[in-house]
């Protein structure tokens, strides 16, 4: 595995998605019920940022169409999105947020 410093823990405020870049890649890091989750900042949809979005109930809402991605597998919640989004790993250390693109799928599930 190969984790990458993202931001200070405290950087990131509960239900307020972060947009980061790791080598290239958005991801989206986002703060909800005392847990972190990544996943990559595209809808499968529509091609647009879901770091703009609005978090709900453990989701991630795409702000231009509605979608809504489950946080721990990426997977839609209902239409129109029928693809999932890739997640990545999470770690905690010493107060900083950590990502494992490594750990990351296709298929959402990491």
């Amino acid at each position: 595995m190969s984790f990458v410093r993202i931001c200070p823990l405290a950087q990131l405020a509960d239900d307020a998605p972060l947009a980061a870049e790791i080598d290239d890649t958005p991801v989206v890091l986002v703060r909800t019920g005392g847990e972190v989750y990544a996943m990559k900042d595209l809808c499968s949809h529509a091609e647009v940022a879901l770091s703009e979005g609005e978090v709900h109930n453990g989701t991630l809402e795409c702000w231009l169409h509605g979608s809504c991605f489950d946080l721990r597998t990426g997977k839609p919640t209902g239409p129109p999105a029928t693809q999932a989004v890739p997640t990545y790993r999470v770690k905690i250390e010493d107060d900083e947020v950590y990502v494992d693109l490594d750990g990351s799928s296709e298929y959402g599930e990491s």
